[in-house]
């Protein structure tokens, strides 16, 4: 059965004291694919500017705007129709010697290497070298780093903020998804999987009903390649 879910995302800016202007970029439109199909989106900004759309170097689409009058509180609202395949994406059948090739190291370095938010520390390499060894195959070591974060981390909402790095949710046990993600990102780094963060949005009724409203934030998901 196919979905097709209209998506609200509101986002709103309140400062301490009226700003002359301010420069910004929204990732808000999901992305059309085999999996799904987006159609129609727009963004809203208030107050009322002219909005530009670009895709980058990701392949994600971006608004971006300048609001060039004094103003104290900035809104975004994102609006998607989009129309869900039947099934997900199964795993790949890539074999660590795959993964292990100069030339798809090269294509997907970037995918490969640690960053602000995804790092690595002791645990990590440690981690990662265990998983590993234990698994046959990069989709079934996908799948047992997913389960020792979901054993090591606790899930509680609002516990950490955009700036949390990997070893101070490590140090804490707990997160909310975007800390999940990146932790799960540093462990498949660190095994040579190629991986990427993706946010974006999940019903939490299997069985809802038509017109059936929902209200919650956007979701925090991990792809890889294998």
């Amino acid at each position: 059965m196919t979905w097709r879910l209209q998506v609200v995302h509101t986002t709103r800016y309140r400062y301490s004291a009226p700003v002359s202007q301010s420069y910004n970029e929204a990732r808000l439109e999901p992305r059309s694919d085999r999996h799904q199909a987006v159609l129609s989106s727009r963004v809203e900004v208030d107050p009322a500017t002219r909005v530009i759309r670009h895709v980058d170097y990701w392949g994600s689409v971006v608004h971006h705007f300048d609001v060039q009058v004094p103003h104290q509180e900035l809104t975004v609202i994102g609006r998607a129709v989009v129309e869900t395949g039947t099934a997900p994406p199964e795993p790949g059948e890539a074999s660590w010697a795959d993964l292990a090739s100069g030339a798809l190291r090269d294509q997907f370095e970037e995918l490969l290497v640690p960053t602000e938010h995804v790092s690595w520390n002791g645990e990590i390499t440690e981690t990662a070298a265990r998983l590993r060894a234990a698994s046959p195959s990069p989709a079934e070591a996908v799948a047992a780093a997913a389960g020792w974060v979901n054993e090591r981390l606790e899930y509680r909402q609002g516990a950490t903020g955009v700036q949390t790095t990997v070893s101070e949710v490590l140090g804490h046990g707990f997160g909310v998804c975007q800390d999940f993600a990146h932790v799960t990102l540093a462990i498949l780094r660190a095994m040579g999987i190629p991986a990427w963060y993706v946010s974006g949005y999940l019903h939490p009724t299997k069985d809802a009903e038509v017109d059936e409203k929902a209200v919650g934030e956007s979701h925090a998901w991990v792809a890889a390649f294998t």
